[in-house]
């Protein structure tokens, strides 16, 4: 930076926040360069000088400022360095006397801490902590062990926690054995239940074996179950003049559902009506069941269709046998191993009936008299197969009673035995002479 501007005031005054200088000359070449400049550019001369004379103020006064800072940095290090010294000094004399202090506390030779623990824990010490606590502890010990003794052997219930356990012990003993036998009698239900049901699943096993084997033996002498429920229905036919022919395996009306057909009073001359006849040997839904007679009636041109099954359990879920449905069709059973077509006939009956009554506007046919005849035929049906059911139970029963008595019978010809042994003590090894009589 260049010096500053020498002045040559005739004289300076402060006056208030203002200073005036009268006479002011300046020499410096850099301000009267800079006013030459100026002047000769045609500009005020004056602001330069103000200007000239604010910047150095300023600068002067930054340097002032500057040199104060470099005099406190100077005085706070030597201050520092003092302080530093002092406390070197007063922290060595502090570590002297804290070692000073500790070997005279846990000193290995004269500590106080050493000869006071040898004094109050030391092995050979009459006055060590742990004999005093040992002695402590063998006194609790003791009448503990008596207290103790005093309270078991008590036979007061109420202060005896032994009578109290037992008391409790039985308690629960008792309630776990009832709960136990709670839930073994639960259990007997149960086992008796699952029995019934295992042998009612056996019973309807057997049934299905017995169907399935029965139609293997028709299917073995060249007889199915259609063919035996078309020979049962042709000879129904031919008792009322009608005419049953088996159509299974052709088609018609673009199927082959209906397995025989009856043609009302076909003997006598043109057909009435027409009924078809569909035999299942599995169970149908209900739904599957109304699609396959609807099927059997259209595709065979026939007024009525009737399913027949071989058994009770064939009949399709929601449906009863001989009860008709949609006015239309109908389920009945027929098994050929029974013998007995009176199931069937009902059935050809009532569909025979149906197929008449559409047409007996014309004929002249009572309906009314034809659905009371069918009701009372359908009623009486069932007190036959209840009556049937009854006669088989009660053969059933007789079958068990004889077993029983063959079973006592051969129970008494032991004991007759046994008698016979001991009424020969001198040849208690030889065999029994005497045959008991037959029961």
């Amino acid at each position: 930076m260049e010096a500053a501007t020498p002045l040559h005031p005739d004289r300076v005054a402060l006056v208030g926040d203002r200073l005036r200088v009268d006479a002011l000359t300046i020499t410096d070449p850099t301000t009267v360069r800079l006013a030459g400049e100026r002047e000769r550019a045609g500009d005020d001369v004056a602001p330069l000088i103000h200007q000239a004379i604010e910047i150095g103020a300023r600068v002067l006064d930054r340097e002032q400022t500057a040199a104060d800072t470099d005099f406190v940095k100077a005085e706070f290090e030597r201050q520092a360095r003092e302080l530093e010294a002092r406390f070197g000094e007063q922290a060595q004399s502090a570590a002297t006397a804290l070692t000073a202090s500790i070997d005279a506390a846990f000193g290995t030779e004269s500590g106080l801490l050493p000869k006071l623990m040898e004094r109050h824990f030391g092995a050979e010490s009459t006055a060590a902590v742990q004999h005093q606590v040992s002695a402590l502890v063998n006194e609790l010990l003791k009448s503990h062990r008596e207290a103790l003794l005093k309270q078991f052997s008590s036979a007061d219930e109420a202060s005896n926690p032994l009578g109290q356990f037992q008391r409790s012990a039985t308690e629960a003993i008792t309630n776990a054995s009832a709960a136990q036998q709670r839930q073994l009698l639960e259990m007997t239900r149960t086992m008796t239940a699952m029995r019934s049901e295992i042998a009612a699943l056996k019973a309807e096993q057997e049934k299905d074996q017995a169907v399935a084997e029965e139609a293997e033996r028709g299917t073995a002498k060249g007889r199915t179950y259609e063919e035996q429920v078309a020979e049962a229905l042709t000879r129904i036919a031919q008792g009322r003049g009608d005419l049953a022919e088996q159509v299974g395996d052709a088609t018609e009306g673009g199927g082959k559902k209906g397995d025989v057909v009856v043609d009302v009073d076909a003997q006598a001359g043109p057909p009435r009506g027409r009924i078809a006849f569909e035999m299942k040997t599995s169970r149908l839904s209900m739904p599957e069941t109304v699609r396959t007679l609807d099927a059997a009636r259209e595709q065979r041109s026939a007024g009525y269709a009737v399913l027949v099954v071989p058994s009770d359990e064939r009949i399709p879920a929601g449906m009863s046998p001989l009860r008709e449905l949609h006015g239309d069709k109908l389920v009945v059973t027929f098994d050929p191993e029974d013998g007995s077509t009176l199931a069937l006939e009902t059935a050809y009956a009532l569909a025979r009936a149906r197929v008449l009554m559409a047409r007996g506007e014309h004929d002249g046919i009572d309906a009314a008299a034809i659905e009371e005849a069918a009701a009372r035929a359908v009623e009486l049906l069932g007190q036959v197969k209840a009556i049937k059911s009854g006669l088989t139970a009660a053969r059933n029963q007789i079958g068990k009673s004889s077993e029983a008595v063959e079973g006592m019978a051969k129970a008494v010809r032991d004991q007759l035995d046994e008698i016979a042994l001991l009424a020969r003590p001198g040849d208690a090894d030889a065999p029994p002479g005497i045959d008991a009589p037959g029961a």
